[in-house]
């Protein structure tokens, strides 16, 4: 247990040393979007019943940036270890597999969560956030920054440099996270737009997550903790194959 606290205080101090631009940045950056889409979508009809665009906005938001923030900390950690050769420090302990994993996806669940605040408290300056149902608020939380975690380990051990994790942010989690439903209930979308939005994992968490704050969902939200546990499970279970078997770590 000493093993795995030292690695996960590490990596909680690596993204907390850089605060200003680990959490600060991307709560700015959230603050940008809901002031343009806010500013954009008035006059426009709510997605919800007594639920005013603002309102609507504010849970998908934080949600998405928890999700973007959890893969960063755990991808950018791994490729900048494997690229300066610190990975070495790590891999010579007599770490677990286990150990590694749950150190990297608790820090970047941290991370998640962290920004995830902050995009909420700066939320309730701009709309009146109500709280349905914290207990499902704080199970898409945790289940939504654990799993793109897990999916950040799985890109770092695969990556070799920078340019290819940047590829698979770009390509991969900014489209999933920006066609989830974030700014828009999917039954504004056209019936193909519709079907395809359900094969987005992303679009599960979103929707759950937003459950919590006003009772009102697209999808059963029992679907959606489905979806979104049997996703963090596939993820975990590749990751965790990957680390015991030394993929790229060891060569």
């Amino acid at each position: 247990m000493i093993g795995f606290q030292t690695l996960l205080r590490k990596e909680i101090l690596r993204f907390w040393k850089v605060a200003f631009q680990t959490v600060a940045a991307p709560v700015l950056t959230s603050l940008l979007y809901l002031l343009i889409f806010a500013h954009v979508m008035a006059g426009s009809n709510a997605a919800f019943p007594g639920v005013t665009n603002e309102q609507f906005l504010i849970p998908g938001l934080a949600m998405m940036t928890m999700l973007q923030n959890a893969f960063a900390n755990t991808s950018s950690s791994l490729i900048q270890s494997k690229i300066t050769g610190n990975i070495l420090f790590i891999l010579l302990p007599p770490l677990s597999h286990w150990n590694f994993y749950f150190a990297y996806v608790i820090a970047a669940t941290v991370r998640g969560l962290a920004v995830g605040l902050g995009v909420f408290l700066v939320g309730i300056f701009m709309a009146h956030i109500p709280v349905y149902n914290a207990a499902w608020i704080l199970v898409f939380a945790f289940l939504g920054s654990a799993m793109l975690a897990a999916l950040g380990i799985i890109a770092g051990l695969w990556a070799d440099k920078f340019d290819q994790i940047a590829a698979f942010q770009n390509f991969i989690i900014m489209p999933l996270t920006f066609l989830s439903g974030v700014f828009y209930s999917i039954h504004s979308l056209p019936a193909f737009w519709q079907t395809l939005s359900h094969f987005n994992p992303f679009f599960y968490m979103i929707d759950g997550f937003r459950f919590g704050f006003f009772g009102k969902s697209d999808v059963s939200v029992w679907l959606s903790f489905s979806v979104a546990l049997g996703a963090f499970a596939c993820l975990s279970a590749g990751a965790v194959w990957l680390l015991k078997s030394g993929y790229k770590l060891r060569q």
